[in-house]
């Protein structure tokens, strides 16, 4: 698998592949997309990605990286992506159709990606149809991601290419730290990769002259966009990092007082959730096989994917949004394990002995197909909470709070794009002060008093403290959240009560 493999004409995908897993691809996102129009309406799954749809219109419109009009922030954690997204409003769009596009081709190419790489990897694999780029264009984390309005699924990507081409061998060093670079634009996690980028420079290069060539080509690809990435953060937000990247870490800190291994293995459940739960074999025969033949690659890719949850349930240990945070892991396993099980069943059978591959590929099968609709229910859930709360709120916030009114919530995203208020960011993404007492109601209160806020949007669990013998003038009564075991978003006029 070196790099003459890498370029062979053999290996490219015919055609008729590339059309038939564009239309599973959009197909796909489709489907999800009418299950939030069927379950309430279209929209997003996350308030995070108003977010990001607030940035890009006021890049787009007024040539600002802000959130808030003429107030520069750091509060987008994925710079790439917002550029990406202000495509949107500068043609036009609306907020959704380029999104939704955007994801699609995200999809797709992910898609694209997973079945060249398995042919590569495995020489008898060439079929008619393309078998793992379908499973991947149906696979509900991935489809999710590609609705979701979030820059989830790029990262994956990049992440996925990243380390495709290290176990294909690649001595394309430079493009490999330009790539890793790129990644840190769409999340911070991204420097991980260098990891085993780093060692494959190591392993693959024989005689130190070669080796320090290697890492420096590596290092120079990488330092110059990494180093764009830090000015650019300072000079928005006046830290070397976003500042998302603080207010995360301080909100969920609650989280690290449970026992290691017990984030651990919340985040390692995470894959098993789907097709995942049957690959477990095929990940174990292809690590057997990479470290039987010395294929350092594959084993560093699932070395990476391991030590990148290993990271979340060490620092930011939460699960909860289908576990969008380690997203960008899942598809290394689900190579691996793809790329083991078709090793395996395509092996010469004896007997009786074909029915235990047959078996195997039929439980994936329907394992991809039944949590890929249950991932459009989830989808579309999701969508209609965040619609009739977030978004409900943020317009009515709009038409009945007056416009000098300084709104103060936890969650900005709708209430930044339809509210048109200033805006008290409580989760500290673009109020970075409030980040050092984000879990301290009593300083929060004294704070809005300080500010002179005159409202606060909330669930009123979150904030007991600040809710407590405060009537809200609006409660949004929408019957979702309440089915989830959640409470409607209410809004408060703050004051001294």
């Amino acid at each position: 698998m070196g790099r003459k493999s890498m370029s062979s004409n053999h290996e490219k995908l015919p055609r008729q592949t590339i059309l038939i897993l564009a239309g599973i691809s959009i197909l796909s996102l489709v489907v999800y997309l009418l299950a939030s129009w069927l379950y309430y309406r279209p929209g997003f799954p996350l308030d995070d990605s108003w977010i990001h749809q607030t940035y890009a219109r006021n890049l787009a419109l007024r040539g600002e990286w802000a959130f808030l009009p003429g107030q520069p922030s750091g509060g987008s954690t994925a710079p790439l992506w917002t550029l990406i997204l202000s495509l949107g409003p500068l043609l036009r769009l609306g907020p959704f159709a380029w999104t939704f596009l955007a994801g699609a081709l995200l999809l797709w190419a992910f898609s694209l990606l997973a079945e060249t790489a398995v042919r590569r990897w495995v020489p008898s694999y060439r079929p008619r149809f393309p078998w793992v780029g379908a499973a991947f264009a149906v696979e509900w984390h991935l489809v999710w991601s590609a609705a979701s309005g979030m820059e989830t699924l790029l990262h994956a990507l990049l992440a996925t290419l990243v380390l495709v081409l290290i176990v294909s061998n690649t001595r394309r060093y430079f493009g490999l730290g330009l790539l890793i670079g790129l990644s840190v634009w769409v999340r911070p996690d991204g420097v991980t990769l260098l990891g085993p980028a780093f060692l494959a420079g190591l392993l693959y290069e024989t005689g130190w002259r070669k080796r320090l060539r290697a890492l420096a080509g590596l290092g120079i690809g990488f330092g110059g966009l990494f180093a764009l990435y830090l000015l650019f953060n300072l000079f928005v937000a006046g830290s070397p990092w976003p500042s998302t990247f603080y207010a995360k870490q301080a909100e969920y800190s609650v989280y690290l007082q449970l026992p290691f291994f017990s984030r651990l293995g919340e985040e390692w459940l995470q894959p098993m959730g789907g097709v995942g739960s049957v690959l477990v074999p095929g990940i174990l025969l292809s690590i057997l096989s990479a470290a039987r033949e010395r294929k350092w690659g594959l084993l560093l890719a699932v070395a990476w994917g391991g030590g990148y949850l290993v990271l979340y349930a060490w620092r930011l240990p939460v699960t909860y949004q289908h576990g969008r945070y380690v997203i960008p892991a899942m598809p290394v396993f689900f190579l691996a394990g793809l790329t083991g099980m078709i090793a395996f069943i395509l092996r010469p059978t004896r007997g009786y002995a074909w029915m235990i591959p047959f078996f195997w590929k039929t439980v994936a099968g329907v394992l991809v197909l039944a949590f890929w609709v249950q991932g459009a229910f989830a989808y579309g859930r999701d969508v209609a909470v965040i619609e009739s709360e977030m978004v409900v709120t943020a317009q009515w916030v709009s038409d009945h709070l007056s416009p000098e009114t300084l709104v103060a919530a936890h969650d900005i995203g709708a209430l930044g794009y339809y509210g048109g208020h200033a805006i008290i960011d409580l989760a500290g993404l673009v109020s970075p002060e409030v980040i050092p007492f984000l879990r301290d109601e009593d300083r929060l209160a004294l704070y809005l008093d300080e500010r002179q806020a005159g409202a606060l949007v909330t669930f009123p669990g979150w904030y007991p403290s600040l809710t407590r013998d405060r009537v809200p003038v609006y409660v949004t009564g929408s019957p979702f959240a309440p089915e989830m075991g959640e409470e409607n978003l209410a809004v408060y006029l703050w004051g001294r009560p």
